[in-house]
Formats: C-alpha cells, sequence, structure tokens
C-alpha cells in the first residue's frame, strides 16, 4: 500500500506525520520504506537519526521529479510505501497521486490552510480520472489542546464542504513530544506520552479501517 502525506501549505505538520506513521507501522512489524521527495529532506534526515538506534528499521530513498514509476516498483516490494512530498503543489506531488493508495492530507485549523483546499481538491479530482483507487483523507494537526478554543469545530464544518476527502475523527494535537522524539529518530508510538500515543494510535486504526 501507498501512502502519500502531500498538501499545498507548508508547516501543517506534514514530514511529522509520515516519520510517525513510519514509525508505527515499524512498531508493528511491517517492512516499510520511507520515500522522502521534499528538498528540505527532513523525514531522510530522521531516518539518519534512527539508524543509530535499536529500534525497528525503517528504510529510505529519496526521490525528485516524477516518482511514478519509483513508487510502483516500492510498492511490489515492502508492505507499505510512506511518501512525503513539499508542502506546494509540485510535480512529485500529482505523479505521487497517479499510484497513491490513501492520500492523507495535514492542515491546520487556520484560514491559510483552508484557503488552499479549492484548488488542491481540484488536483486529486484530476488525479483520482487516472487512478480510481485513490481515496484522499483530511487531518486536522497542530490542533490547539485548550479545549474552549473552537477552532477545530471549525476546520471540520469548512471541510465538510468537500465531499473529496473523507474527513478523519482524529485529530492531531500541537504538542511538545512531537518535536523531542523527531530528535531521536522515534515516533510518538515509541515515548512514553500516554496521550500522544493514544491519539497517533487512533488515527492509524481509523486511517487503516
Amino acid at each position: 500500500m501507498i501512502i502519500l502525506i502531500g498538501s499545498q501549505k507548508g508547516g501543517c505538520g506534514k514530514s511529522t506525520i509520515a516519520i510517525n506513521i513510519a514509525a508505527y507501522l515499524a512498531k508493528h512489524n511491517k517492512d516499510i520504506v520511507l520515500v522522502d521527495a521534499d528538498p528540505q529532506q527532513s523525514s531522510a534526515n530522521w531516518v539518519k537519526d534512527r539508524d543509530n538506534t535499536d529500534l525497528p528499521k525503517v528504510h529510505c530513498v529519496q526521490r525528485y521529479g516524477d516518482i511514478k514509476n519509483t513508487l510502483k516498483d516500492l510498492d511490489s516490494r515492502y508492505d507499505y510505501v510512506i511518501v512525503d512530498v513539499a508542502g506546494h503543489d509540485s510535480k512529485e506531488l500529482r505523479t505521487a497521486m497517479l499510484t497513491t493508495h490513501y492520500l492523507v492530507v495535514p492542515f491546520r485549523p487556520s484560514q491559510f490552510d483552508l484557503d488552499t483546499l479549492p484548488h488542491l481538491s481540484e488536483v486529486i479530482d484530476q488525479a483520482k480520472s487516472f487512478n480510481e483507487e485513490l481515496k484522499p483523507f483530511g487531518l486536522l494537526t497542530l490542533a490547539p489542546t485548550n479545549p474552549s478554543v473552537s477552532e477545530v469545530q471549525q476546520a471540520n464544518d469548512y471541510l465538510a464542504d468537500f465531499p473529496l476527502f473523507t474527513a478523519l475523527s482524529s485529530v492531531i494535537y500541537d504538542r511538545k513530544v512531537y518535536r523531542d522524539v523527531t530528535a531521536e529518530g522515534k515516533g510518538v508510538v515509541e515515548s512514553n506520552n500516554p496521550k500522544a500515543i493514544e491519539e497517533f494510535e487512533a488515527f492509524m486504526k481509523e486511517l487503516l479501517a
């Protein structure tokens, strides 16, 4: 299965989601490869740090441009292929959609992030003309942990206007532990933070249900 983490807005936690999906699947003994197609190389650097630990192995390749054939090849050799692309409308994003099974679109509860959804929805619609297996999911990330803040509900209400997306009920909150474990080559499911573990496991179970 190919899982693409993509958006048209930087700063939404895209690479964080990608590496944590990889860590979750590795912890569950899946044979996975993380494809870093973002010139910033955040995911590749995380794998390098992880290689210096005794944690379950995450393979990594870096590819740019038209990555469609690369993903097809990797999909035949691994249980899961996790793809991290740059946060804009790129060749990597568009070509990956042509062979991807699940597209996870992280977005923050901010108007700047929400404003990217109409154009992204058009790009996804075009890709689905060539790849009927493409299933797009909207994932709210970096949400405020303050329960009195209504941004989460407002963002989900906005996403409901785009029926092309399956809105995930799971929410990834803005927790410091995500930044802490990244520096150690870990995922939050390998941390000692029960709240972060619970929310990320809930997201993965909902995604792979």
